[in-house]
């Protein structure tokens, strides 16, 4: 017999929602996201970080791509050492869609805590590259540049915890 699913609703205020606006262009939403943070930072919505100025979520939900991504930042990608835009866009993504928009590793690693989420076997080798003594001097990937200023806390399923 199955346990029972518990779902929580929490009731979020549509105020409260700072979509990404889809009608704009990559750069475009990327830019308005950027200008709507910075008025919630301002205006204290949002904290501000003391060690780096960049906005500090209480918590950053995250997932891992099976090459080691993300949010959409992708190994190898010049976006992975932007270090002054708080969200950025992406136009060749190595992954469908193409065209998008992310926060940059400075916002990123500004959170409190980050919970990084990843499930599938499909992800095994990354997981035991990104956690593992592998000692290869290899560039590391960008799941392995999640930093918060407070605690990261990796969450894997059977599969994807597979090899360590």
């Amino acid at each position: 017999m199955k346990k029972p699913l518990h779902l929580w609703q929490v009731p979020i205020l549509p105020g409260n929602v700072y979509a990404i606006n889809d009608a704009l262009s990559a750069e475009g939403a990327a830019d308005d996201y950027e200008t709507c943070l910075k008025h919630l930072v301002n205006s204290g919505v949002i904290a501000k970080s003391e060690a780096s100025g960049f906005p500090k979520f209480d918590l950053q939900l995250l997932g891992m791509g099976p090459d080691g991504h993300v949010a959409s930042l992708f190994p190898g990608h010049p976006l992975c050492k932007e270090s002054k835009k708080w969200v950025t866009h992406i136009l060749d993504s190595p992954k469908p869609p193409p065209e998008r928009i992310t926060f940059t590793f400075p916002v990123i690693n500004s959170s409190a805590n980050i919970a990084l989420v990843v499930c599938g076997g499909g992800k095994a080798d990354v997981v035991q590259r990104a956690l593992g003594n592998s000692g290869k001097n290899e560039e590391p990937l960008p799941c392995q540049l999640v930093s918060p200023e407070g605690e990261l806390k990796w969450f894997l399923d059977k599969a994807a915890a597979s090899k360590l």
